[in-house]
């Protein structure tokens, strides 16, 4: 089968968490013998901002990781459809992708019917920026795979698609997983951008506040910080460390006790029981994982088992004092947490997912269609 996938990016993680899972699902198509081929534009931000930031060598550092993966540059101007999608089986155009290139594609499909198109949406401007996510022409589109029940439920209320998968995001198990140390460079690691105003008042109340108030060895990794939160961060007693290429994330966890989860806003709010793929990467990794409140509506995890929920800050300190001190407790946490992963959130599993949604789009019977794990899907009529 050939896949071919276009990104906003794939070279790139700046700022751009969605590469993790879509590097994930390549690599995993891949192994299991089918051709993947990646498109980028030439000019996205997220490879703009990483060269600018740390040099053109940090773009081929993920290629160590993901030898086999094949990712292509492209000029809007000058991209022939015509070449790069022949002999496709399967074509899947991530939500970051211009309006006009998705429009592009999408009048290509009419053109060309035998691929099955999809567009895969893991953000949440469908409920912050409707105009904006309504403005794309998905009326050629097959389907669209939605990383998560809430998004999924959107485009089929609106009637922005013909169908409306849940594909939800999941661990790279071949990157991440538990890896032996000998010692710890602190107690608490957090990875994440700072996301403008999406959660800065969450960031203190779960995660500089409750660090600074017990004195734990703290380290934060990720980009887009502000000074003064830069200078708050420095107040608490907690390193900044920038940013961190998402390969490396194992390492960093394998270093510290505890990690913590802080969801944006949106998610808690609007879009409830949609997980970001951070929580499948630290339990994939074996770190015990305390997260801000954010309401699992799907049942992905076990909430006190997989992870520690904390309503508020002074549950966060709470959790994180027992964490860091009780062996017990945090042996449990990765033991529980690295077999709900493996058992149901691993790339593997989602591209079983994803074959069994073509298998449905093209009419073909399979397994998946009557399995009650099978992603949710609606139809708008």
């Amino acid at each position: 089968m050939r896949v071919i996938i276009f990104a906003h990016s794939l070279r790139s993680d700046w700022n751009h968490g969605n590469a993790h899972f879509l590097r994930g699902i390549a690599t995993e198509l891949i192994a299991r013998g089918h051709e993947v081929i990646g498109y980028e534009p030439a000019d996205g931000w997220s490879a703009s901002n990483l060269v600018q930031d740390h040099g053109e060598s940090a773009l081929e550092r993920f290629r160590v990781v993901y030898p086999s993966l094949v990712c292509r540059t492209y000029l809007p101007a000058t991209i022939d459809l015509d070449e790069v999608l022949d002999k496709a089986d399967v074509v899947l155009v991530h939500e970051w992708n211009s309006h006009d290139m998705v429009a592009r594609i999408g009048a290509h499909r009419v053109r060309n019917r035998g691929y099955v198109l999809l567009f895969h949406d893991t953000h949440h401007r469908s409920v912050t920026l409707p105009a904006d996510m309504a403005a794309y022409d998905l009326e050629h589109y097959d389907g669209v795979l939605a990383y998560g029940a809430a998004v999924r439920d959107v485009y089929v209320r609106r009637g922005w698609a013909s169908s409306a998968f849940v594909w939800h995001e999941a661990a790279d198990t071949r990157v991440f997983h538990p890896i032996a140390s000998d010692s710890f460079d602190g107690d608490v690691v957090w990875i994440g951008n700072w996301g403008d105003d999406e959660r800065s008042a969450e960031i203190e109340e779960f995660l500089i506040e409750p660090i600074a108030s017990l004195g734990l060895r703290a380290s934060v990794h990720g980009v887009r910080y502000p000074d003064v939160a830069r200078a708050r961060l420095q107040d608490a007693g907690i390193t900044y460390r920038g940013w961190l290429p998402n390969h490396e994330v194992p390492n960093v966890f394998a270093r510290f006790r505890a990690t913590v989860h802080v969801p944006r806003r949106p998610y808690v709010q609007a879009l409830r029981g949609v997980p970001t793929i951070r929580v499948f990467e630290a339990l994939a990794c074996g770190v015990p994982l305390v997260s801000a409140p954010w309401i699992d509506a799907e049942h992905l995890f076990t909430p006190g088992e997989d992870f520690l929920m904390a309503a508020d800050g002074e549950t966060t300190r709470a959790h994180l004092r027992a964490v860091v001190a009780d062996i017990d407790l945090a042996t449990s946490l990765v033991d529980t947490g690295l077999r709900t992963i493996r058992a149901r959130h691993t790339c593997a599993h989602r591209v079983d997912e994803l074959f069994g949604i073509v298998d449905r789009l093209r009419g073909v019977p399979t397994l998946a269609a009557s399995d009650q794990r099978a992603p949710m899907t609606s139809t708008v009529t």
